[in-house]
Formats: C-alpha cells, structure tokens, sequence
C-alpha cells in the first residue's frame, strides 16, 4: 500500500512538472519571484506558512506580493525560515503591478534536518496564464518532512 501511494505520488508529481514546462513554452520569462518568511509548523495533514514576495523583472519597479502557501498531505515539523524563487513565464514580456496576484497550485516535495531543500511548480494566476518554475530548489532551516498538494496563494503587499 504504501509502494502504491509512493509510485502515485511521483508519478503525480511528474506529470505536473512536465505540464508547467510545456506551459512555460507557450509563455515569455517575465522575471523572478522570490519569497522570504519565517517559522512553519507541519501539522500531520499539512500547513500554512505566510512569506514576503518581490517579483524582479528588467525594466520593472520591484513588484511586492504577500503570500500563504498552504501544504496538503504528510507535513511533519518545524520550518525556521524559508527562502523560495520562481521563474515567472506570463503570455505577454510585462505585466503591470499586482498582475501575478491569484491562486497558484502544483505538486510538493521538501525535506530537512538542520538546512534542507524542496521544489515546487505551481500554475495560476489570471486564467491559470502565469507559470512559477523553480529558479533553484527551496532552502529552509528547520526539521521537516513534507509531500503532497502545495496551493499559493499572491496578494499585493507593500
């Protein structure tokens, strides 16, 4: 049973990351999105952690989000801080303040005892138009486990 879960679940994971790479080239590079935030505790069926967000992009004034990321599926632990980036492909070269605001969601996978790592493609946004590709794998201190559903949830900060 367990076997199964496993092969579904990278199977799933998989499947999502070569979805969000075909759906990155049908999009233009817009910039990157790199999120900061603090402590995290993993409850067994998942968890919410709120991160600080700036997109980068040539050309752009910083463009700031708040962001929620809840986690659904096995979650066991505590995240001192954690340092994500995405590569953001959007169907247009620039988009305008505030545009990356919506509901993003993909596959998850971290680990880590003392610093650890993790990645995540998320699609979303405006139409489920902008792709967030990792730029590199997420860091975090802490000790955690986690798999499962990731949602992102970008707002407009300040």
């Amino acid at each position: 049973m367990r076997r199964s879960f496993a092969t579904a679940w990278v199977a799933a994971a998989m499947l999502t990351a070569s979805f969000a790479t075909a759906q990155a080239q049908d999009r233009v590079r817009v910039g990157v999105l790199e999120c900061r935030g603090g402590a995290s505790i993993g409850f067994i069926v998942g968890s919410v952690t709120n991160l600080g967000c700036v997109l980068r992009a040539d050309g752009m004034p910083e463009d700031r989000y708040v962001a929620t990321i809840r986690k659904v599926g096995v979650d066991l632990g505590i995240t001192e801080q954690s340092a994500l980036a995405w590569v953001v492909y959007a169907p247009v070269a620039h988009i305008g303040p505030g545009d990356l605001s919506g509901n993003y969601a993909g596959a998850q996978g971290s680990a880590s005892l003392g610093v650890g790592v993790g990645g995540n493609v998320l699609i979303g946004g405006s139409a489920n138009s902008i792709a967030l590709q990792p730029l590199s794998v997420q860091g975090q201190v802490g000790v955690n486990v986690a798999a499962g559903l990731e949602s992102l949830e970008l707002r407009p900060g300040r």
